[in-house]
């Protein structure tokens, strides 16, 4: 009897083995790392906001395999990102790894996705040189060098020679400095100071009165998504403004998702970015409205669009690969071709980096409400920092 109860429990618990892995493999796993809580949970929650609205419009269902989301909070920590990537290949075998709202969050994780062989989605970090650290990564935001040379080609023909440089001091923000720095340069300008803020908890006040004393033209400035309200509003204190100094900067400094909550100092900015709520298409109306009404009047910024068409990019790919992984998805990410809510893009086959139009755009009120309203359009912007 115990031998017979013995073989029974064997039995039991092999078949429970083979349920559970003929379920494994009835789904298609996207692994979600995103910062959801600290100084820069304002990116997770607009990515995976835009993920969920994604997957809500185009079920969950790709290839006959059920798509599962995992979503896991890295703190904007790098050690925990990786760590976090790591259980995520081995323990829950995810197909995809997405998001990374910081650039040292994509690059701690980028030996795994090399190792593992796991295509890994970057919806929101931003430093040129991410997507050469693995050949598995590729990004559907932008890079900081596509809009930092658009504003550089764009300030001498509108009375900025003269410009003073203040930027987070972390990869994003460096190239920011640099390309904006060697275009305006190149173009007769000038850059008379460079300035660099810490990350975290920044202070600009110091900073801020450096500027106002050297009197430029204009202060050309790069923030992480989140941190732009502080800076403008210690730009207001400091009556920067009123001293005839213009702002101007990549859209992160006025970001849709605090953009009203700046106040009027807010008018009149220029800024050049890849997408603003505001754009004009009938798909971004779509997309602004479903965001809005899924996520109790919140307005989708340049962090949701990176995550809604990263989700389009991965489901295509899945589709195309009959929910498949490793090199197979990443060649049917490489070269997709489409309509984004941020105008058309595509995915370019050898840097793996989103191609898309820049704009070039300025603070305007419209029916009571701030917006990035686009005045100039550059098509088909490839990464500066990667043509040669």
């Amino acid at each position: 009897m115990h031998k017979r109860f013995f073989l029974s429990a064997v039995t039991a618990a092999a078949m429970v083995a083979c349920v559970g892995s003929a379920m494994a493999q009835d789904k298609f796993k996207i692994g979600l790392i995103l910062p959801m809580t600290g100084p820069f949970a304002s990116t997770g929650k607009q990515i995976e906001a835009a993920a969920r609205l994604y997957m809500a419009q185009n079920g969950d269902m790709v290839a006959g395999k059920k798509v599962e989301l995992i979503v896991k909070d890295d703190t904007s920590a790098p050690d925990v990102t990786r760590r976090i990537a790591q259980e995520m290949v081995v323990n829950d075998k995810v197909n995809v790894l997405a998001g990374f709202g910081l650039t040292p969050l994509a690059l701690a994780t980028a030996p795994i996705a090399t190792q593992s062989k796991t295509p890994l989605v970057v919806m929101a970090a931003a430093t040129s040189s991410i997507t050469e650290a693995s050949p598995y990564i590729v990004r559907t935001s932008f890079t900081v060098p596509q809009a930092a040379v658009a504003l550089a080609d764009w300030a001498p023909s509108n009375n900025i020679k003269k410009v003073v440089t203040l930027v987070s001091d972390f990869g994003p923000g460096i190239d920011a400095e640099k390309f904006f720095k060697d275009r305006l340069t190149f173009n007769g300008g000038q850059v008379i100071e460079t300035l660099r803020v810490p990350l975290r908890n920044p202070d600009f006040a110091p900073f801020l009165q450096k500027v106002r004393d050297l009197k430029p033209d204009a202060l050309f400035a790069f923030v992480p998504s989140g941190a732009g309200s502080a800076l403008m509003k210690q730009f207001a204190e400091r009556g920067m403004d009123k001293a005839g100094i213009k702002m101007i900067g990549t859209g992160d400094i006025t970001d849709d998702d605090i953009l009203n909550s700046m106040g009027d100092v807010a008018l009149g900015v220029v800024t050049s970015h890849h997408y603003s709520a505001s754009h004009n298409s009938p798909l971004n109306k779509k997309f602004v409205a479903a965001f809005e009404k899924a996520n109790n009047g919140l307005r989708p910024n340049f962090m949701a669009v990176g995550g809604y068409d990263g989700m389009r990019v991965i489901y295509e790919a899945a589709k195309a690969t009959k929910a498949g992984s490793g090199e197979a998805l990443l060649n049917a990410m490489k070269g997709q071709i489409f309509e984004s809510p941020r105008g058309p893009m595509f995915i370019d086959a050898q840097t793996r980096d989103a191609v898309h139009n820049i704009y070039i755009r300025k603070v305007e009120k419209v029916n009571g409400q701030l917006y990035n309203q686009e005045f100039s359009t550059l098509k088909d912007v490839k990464d500066p920092g990667k043509t040669k």
